[in-house]
């Protein structure tokens, strides 16, 4: 029997309904996770969520905001009164305070930054200062820092005095006196560390950093090679603005595959659920319209066709079975590739490999279904179509090996196709579903059409 899951949601929820007083109320919540709590506030109506508002703590509604939408939580701030909006943006984390704030009008943005403390404000300018694609716009500024000149003592006492207020505490950052970063401490090094051990030896001076004006997406392999909780960024001058923490790197490779998926549907990766339709439909009628131009292509080619067609109709039956499969194998192959590309220090055979790899997966699997395929639609044209048996065995034997060649084929083009435009210097996922698709059409049509002209008309002679 399956263990029963905890249904923390609907108690959050009883709790705040029942009539039980404000301090034991607060009380109670405290000892729930936030993300719980964000759940919970979803749910409660907007009565419900003021009445929370006013009870709970800048520090806990700070917390619970974290783990909700950034529309639901301009909502919620909108919705209490604007000093205890912006003390809770003063208490959140500085890269998501400064997202939210980005959202606003430019009135209430000035009016609640204006209202948050001193700290917070220089925290939001040195984030506000990087554009959306660069590392430095994701960074946040709680950490802990201290001079590399210090005593294990005078170390130990400015982590107690900043630890108040900064709760990344793992990894703590040195830098030398003119703020220049100088390398990094593990916190469990400095606990178990004797008083009269010098700090030098406990700091890594070759810990990883990275400068805030890096592309995000030039510097997300190597944010993610190196395992790291927190990884400092730098200013231009090599002065310590803040981190990148394990989160940021979570959120930041999801984000990323979440652009490459849409690219690999040809849609743009900003399109999402609440973007006008006219915004949408100017994202995907490029790529619509290149579709529609190979699509013709393929359209006339079984156009020239027209002969075979003519003289066998019962091969236009299995024209879907052929696209359809060698669609399949090329988009799989498509995914592989671009998931192998993300090593950006492939070398010239083992693209080569590759290659060979998804031709022969394409010809292996081709020779089994083809093999499949020759079997039932031998028997489905004999049984159900009335006709010869070397008729319909025929067909089918062309269908088989129409199917094997366009999958060997399709495993080809889909691995080709990425690797051309990672060449090119062009985002690999660029070249989309969609597009391979309609490519792996092409092909399948031509050698399906070929093969029964080639086959059936000119060597068995069946038209």
């Amino acid at each position: 029997m399956e263990p029963k899951v905890q249904d923390y949601k609907s108690e959050i929820i009883a709790i705040i309904r029942s009539n039980i007083s404000p301090g034991l109320l607060r009380g109670k919540l405290g000892d729930y996770h936030e993300n719980d709590l964000a759940e919970a506030l979803s749910d409660l109506s907007s009565v419900e969520q003021k009445k929370l508002f006013r009870i709970l703590s800048q520090d806990l509604l700070s917390d619970i905001f974290e783990h909700t939408d950034e529309d639901e939580t301009i909502r919620y701030l909108d919705e209490m009164e604007v000093k205890k909006a912006a003390g809770i943006l003063s208490k959140m984390e500085t890269d998501t305070a400064v997202e939210i704030l980005k959202a606003l009008s430019r009135e209430k943005r000035q009016l609640l930054v204006g209202l948050m403390d001193e700290e917070a404000r220089n925290d939001i300018s040195i984030i506000s200062v990087f554009d959306e694609d660069e590392i430095g716009s994701c960074m946040t500024t709680n950490y802990i820092s201290f001079r590399e000149n210090l005593t294990i003592k005078q170390a130990m006492s400015a982590l107690i005095e900043q630890a108040e207020k900064n709760d990344n505490i793992t990894t703590l950052f040195t830098v030398a006196e003119d703020g220049t970063f100088y390398g990094a401490i593990d916190l469990k090094d400095l606990i178990i560390a004797r008083r009269d051990t010098p700090l030098e030896e406990l700091i890594a001076t070759s810990y990883p950093y990275v400068y805030g004006h890096t592309s995000i997406d030039d510097c997300i392999e190597k944010l993610k090679d190196y395992s790291e909780d927190s990884i400092p960024v730098l200013s231009d001058d090599n002065q310590l603005l803040g981190v990148i923490t394990s989160q940021n790197i979570v959120e930041l490779v999801d984000t990323e595959m979440g652009e490459d998926y849409a690219k690999l549907a040809g849609l743009s990766a900003e399109e999402d659920l609440n973007e006008p339709l006219k915004d949408s439909m100017k994202k995907r009628l490029p790529w619509l319209s290149v579709l529609l131009v190979l699509g013709m292509l393929v359209s006339s080619v079984v156009g020239a066709f027209e002969a075979v067609v003519s003289q066998l109709t019962i091969i236009m039956a299995f024209q879907s079975l052929i696209l359809d499969m060698a669609g399949n194998v090329g988009t799989q192959s498509l995914a592989v590739t671009i998931r192998v590309l993300m090593d950006e220090n492939l070398s010239g055979r083992q693209k080569l490999s590759l290659v060979k790899k998804e031709m022969s997966v394409g010809l292996c699997n081709g020779l089994l279904l083809g093999s499949v395929s020759v079997l039932i639609v031998g028997l489905y044209i004999y049984l159900f179509k009335g006709t010869a048996a070397g008729f319909a065995f025929a067909v089918s034997f062309c269908v088989g090996i129409s199917l094997m060649v366009a999958m060997l084929i399709s495993g080809m083009v889909g691995t080709c196709i990425p690797l051309f435009f990672n060449k090119i210097h062009v985002d690999p996922a660029v070249a989309s579903g969609p597009l391979i698709t309609t490519m792996n059409d092409l092909v399948a049509v031509i050698t399906y059409y070929g093969l029964s002209w080639i086959l059936l008309i000119q060597v068995m002679h069946l038209g």
